[in-house]
């Protein structure tokens, strides 16, 4: 005759207890539990079930019984071995059992209710709701304790162990006090998991903001008066308080991030994460990464996991700067998360839901861009449910002593030099020039000026009609009134490209490179020069 399974059977439970105590990573936590109570020869299988959200329902084997598919139990460590075969270890976590609707058999009884089932001798009989008889005798188990894992008041999963020969009430104590000192280790290490999570988003984030805190002041705050920019910032206020997305358009250099930062800071998500994407400074290969994140492993060079700009915005909002450069074929996937709020990491099939104000920008006609086919339709429609029109600085020249005055106060803050006076001389100067490059030439020249200044004296140096070495003429406008094709001012803009950097010796970027010539963001003339095939 067996004896009662006694607490002396098991593995040191004293020790369990204090090692389940030290683990802060679920998925060891729960394989050290069911593989020590395993390491004894009289438990024939113990397995651990958590609650979870439901997510295959339509494959469970008991979807017929389930009473709704919103949560059950999913089984996450099991431990043991057969005595008719033994090779055979019971470890895997699929099969018949790797579901149970809650309140459904013994174990989604224990699940629903928050009661132990026990089972201490069953020599006496089979009761009605051991599922496969046949099993427990081709075993010999004659005892089973279903334990509920319950912290403060909410039962996390539930502990069954079945044993080849009958459980003493010591026993049962144990098995009771293990699932106990479980379901607080369990809760302990979501809430590790869950701090890790948060710090390296916070680590993310702090990435993200540093960078911005790096670039802001690039165009101060609003700064104008003008009777177009008032426009601007009457249509900010109109649409900033709503969800809607809004698609900022105007010429390089007009400040289309401030307009982002400024419906950010007039939300009602002005207290979260406002994260931004340069979409022409991303490697081709890397968009769904940055945006969407990845798992480490998942490709090449995964070697951690990685969060994605739209994780990181969630509640927030994202600023999409040139979205025009979005490859065609990723368009359809940032429609989805756009339309649906859901998305899935690289290497990961669980779909995560996000909340996220979506503002774009973009110096290109998208709508022409979409009429042929560069750009998909109903992700312009989507973008740009209210679009707002930056005006060139060149028309709203009554701003530019207020943006010169602000420029001149930031710069010398800046560079730590005394702030020299800005004459009626310098601003006729400043009123008097096209802007070109717009706010963000501005702020450049006036950087130059304070850099130069000599005895508080300013000097303002602006391109003359007639360049001087070192500067790109723009093209020439055509000398009939016949309107350009697309393809003729695509041609006209390359030829432009191919003068700069043939002036600049194919130098792209920094002090005296094509991009400063032109007037553009380095980002914006490498994704032009992409865009145009321009190799030489």
């Amino acid at each position: 005759m067996d004896l009662p399974l006694t607490s002396s059977l098991f593995t040191d439970p004293k020790r369990l207890l204090l090692d389940l105590a030290k683990e802060h990573h679920l998925s060891e936590l729960l394989r050290l539990l069911v593989g020590r109570l395993a390491d004894s020869p009289r438990v024939a299988l113990a397995r651990v079930w958590l609650v979870r959200p439901g997510d295959i329902c339509d494959a469970c084997p008991m979807r017929g019984e389930c009473p709704n598919r919103v949560r059950c139990l999913h089984l996450v460590a099991s431990a043991g071995g057969s005595k008719t075969a033994p090779a055979e270890e019971w470890t895997r976590l699929d099969g018949a059992f790797r579901r149970f609707p809650l309140g459904v058999r013994k174990v989604g009884r224990i699940g629903a209710s928050g009661e132990s089932i026990e089972a201490p001798d069953l020599s006496a009989g089979t009761p009605d709701w051991i599922a496969r008889p046949e099993w427990l005798r081709a075993e010999g188990i004659s005892g089973f304790g279903g334990q509920p894992l319950v912290h403060r008041g909410e039962t996390l999963g539930v502990l069954a162990v079945f044993a080849r020969g009958p459980i003493g009430p010591d026993c049962m104590d144990w098995l009771r006090t293990i699932a106990d000192h479980t379901a607080a280790a369990i809760a302990t290490a979501r809430a590790f998991e869950e701090i890790e999570a948060l710090k390296k988003r916070l680590e993310l984030e702090n990435e993200y903001l540093r960078e911005e805190v790096t670039r802001s002041g690039a165009f101060g705050e609003l700064v104008g008066q003008s009777p177009a920019l008032e426009a601007v910032s009457r249509q900010i206020d109109l649409v900033a308080p709503t969800d809607s997305a809004v698609l900022v358009l105007g010429e390089s250099g007009t400040g289309k991030e401030l307009v982002a930062r400024e419906l950010h800071r007039r939300s009602r998500r002005a207290g979260k994460p406002l994260i931004k994407v340069n979409c022409a400074a991303i490697p081709r290969e890397l968009y769904e990464s940055e945006f969407f994140g990845h798992l480490k492993g998942s490709f090449t060079g995964a070697t951690r996991d990685r969060v994605g700009r739209f994780e990181l915005a969630d509640g927030g909002t994202l600023f999409l700067d040139e979205i025009g450069e979005i490859p065609l074929d990723l368009q359809a996937k940032l429609l989805r998360v756009l339309q649906e709020g859901e998305l899935e990491r690289i290497g990961e099939e669980k779909t995560r839901k996000v909340d996220v104000r979506v503002v774009a920008a973009t110096n290109r006609d998208l709508k022409a861009e979409a009429e042929a086919g560069r750009f998909r339709q109903d992700l312009y429609y989507r973008l740009s449910v209210f679009p707002v029109e930056l005006p060139p600085l060149r028309k709203r020249s009554e701003d530019i002593p207020l943006l010169a005055e602000h420029f001149l106060a930031l710069l010398c803050r800046k560079l730590g030099r005394p702030k020299p006076r800005l004459t009626l001389a310098n601003v006729q100067a400043l009123q008097k020039y096209s802007w070109p490059g717009n706010v963000r030439e501005l702020q450049h020249v006036i950087e130059r000026a304070v850099i130069t200044a000599e005895g508080g004296r300013l000097t303002i140096e602006l391109p003359t009609a007639s360049p001087p070495a070192g500067r790109v003429s723009p093209t020439p406008a055509p000398a009939t009134s016949r309107i350009l094709t697309d393809a003729e001012l695509r041609q006209v803009e390359a030829d432009n490209i191919r003068a700069a950097l043939k002036q600049t010796q194919g130098k792209v970027s920094g002090p005296g490179g094509a991009a400063e010539l032109l007037g553009l963001k380095p980002t914006t003339l490498a994704s032009r020069i992409k865009s145009l095939g321009i190799t030489g």
